[in-house]
């Protein structure tokens, strides 16, 4: 959590209160990872529930969404909204038509280039701001479980609201990230201290 909020901090974004002296766990789970976190081609409704598992709210999940306001994905995660939408043999209807035009000259349809990254946010790649729900109000968010939250009225008049209040999307991505941190906090006996980030002592 410390390495998220400068990170956020670094590239433009407010920072938040980060609880020191969690303990680590003892494994991890690639299985359980896999499982517990939302896919970029899930819809919202199993989205949702995933969050809800954690105590995390529909709010949480526009907030945390925010998140792909830097950062890349693999042309793998949404290929097929530029080729194949739901085995319709065309793209995705919804996808702005320029964007779907920059998309396939990154992400051609070959095997190759599934590994190749295109930016979460076209628009301010390397700035933390709200440009990211100002892109979804374009048709233009990159997965498809972002453009997912324009679907739904509840979570659109989120997306709506932070694309024009960029300090209520600031403030409220702390609070999340607040309640993110707070999720499964070992205490007293449970896990260690590790020695090494990476690996267990």
């Amino acid at each position: 959590m410390i390495t998220a909020t400068e990170a956020v901090v670094q590239s433009g974004g407010l920072s938040w209160p980060v609880l020191l002296g969690r303990r680590d766990g003892l494994s991890a789970s690639e299985k359980a990872a896999n499982e517990q976190l939302p896919s970029p081609f899930e819809p919202l409704e199993n989205i949702t529930t995933k969050f809800a598992s954690n105590g995390l709210d529909l709010k949480d999940v526009v907030v945390l969404s925010g998140a792909h306001t830097i950062g890349f994905a693999q042309c793998f995660t949404f290929k097929s909204r530029l080729f194949n939408f739901e085995g319709s043999g065309n793209p995705d209807p919804s996808l702005d038509s320029s964007l779907l035009s920059s998309l396939r000259t990154a992400c051609p349809n070959v095997d190759g280039s599934n590994t190749k990254l295109a930016p979460l946010d076209f628009a301010t790649p390397s700035t933390f701001d709200n440009v990211y729900y100002k892109n979804l109000g374009k048709n233009s968010g990159l997965l498809e479980s972002d453009q997912a939250l324009m679907g739904d009225p509840r979570t659109a008049a989120m997306v709506n609201s932070y694309s024009k209040y960029p300090f209520l999307f600031s403030n409220d991505f702390g609070d999340s990230m607040v309640k993110l941190g707070n999720i499964g906090v070992l205490t007293g006996d449970d896990g260690e201290i590790r020695e090494k980030c990476s690996s267990v002592n």
